[in-house]
């Protein structure tokens, strides 16, 4: 994703509380701090439409993912990879008003509210996942070769499926673009996972299990 306990007051607590903001996971160089994996666990359970938990276990599942994100975040840093721009990540956020909340700024803003979410949060966490589709389209889809006989072999193997009520407009050759991209899609995942397990070995990660209690 320096060793001491990291003490913070976090906005947003209760006055007069004062909330110990515990590093949680060392990454390499960087530092998880248990105010990273609630604001995660917000920002995640909010766009899964998910109810909002804290606990110990989804703190862990937290780490996990922010574990990735540095890793990907270094890569990115180090290949000089290109990113998208502040106008994507407008773009992706009205899409999101749009399709979730009829298009609806306040009620994304009540939505927001519920789960402790700042609308500048949500606007950094929907740029980082562009940044991080982007990334692996240009870091590993070069490297995938689907075949004629692949497509062939996917749309035998799913013939029923893929066919449904209308065999004859569902043919292979119609079909064909699809499975392709289906096929593509697969691949690149599969490579990319490949790559996380392995980086994850190469860097230094060090939980502090108090953090998680």
């Amino acid at each position: 994703m320096c060793c001491s306990w990291l003490l913070l007051i976090l906005a947003g607590a209760a006055p007069d509380t004062v909330v110990i903001d515990r590093m949680a996971v060392i990454v390499g160089r960087h530092v998880i701090k248990t105010s990273d994996m609630v604001r995660d666990l917000r920002l995640t359970e909010f766009l899964n439409r998910e109810p909002l938990q804290l606990g110990a276990e989804a703190k862990r599942k937290s780490a996990e993912r922010l574990i990735d994100q540095e890793i990907i975040r270094q890569e990115i840093v180090t290949g000089g990879y290109q990113r998208p721009s502040e106008a994507e990540g407008l773009a992706f956020e009205k899409q999101l008003e749009k399709d979730r909340f009829h298009g609806s700024g306040a009620e994304m803003r009540g939505a927001l509210a519920k789960y402790g979410i700042a609308e500048e949060q949500l606007r950094e966490q929907l740029l980082w996942q562009l940044t991080v589709l982007r990334f692996i389209d240009q870091r590993f889809r070069a490297g995938v070769l689907v075949t004629d006989d692949d497509v062939k072999s996917y749309y035998d193997q799913h013939k029923t499926e893929l066919r449904g009520q209308n065999p004859q407009a569902n043919s292979l050759e119609t079909l064909q673009p699809k499975i392709r991209s289906t096929l593509e899609g697969e691949r690149i995942n599969q490579i990319f996972n490949d790559w996380l397990e392995h980086q994850r070995k190469i860097y230094r990660i060090e939980y502090k299990q108090a953090a998680f209690q």
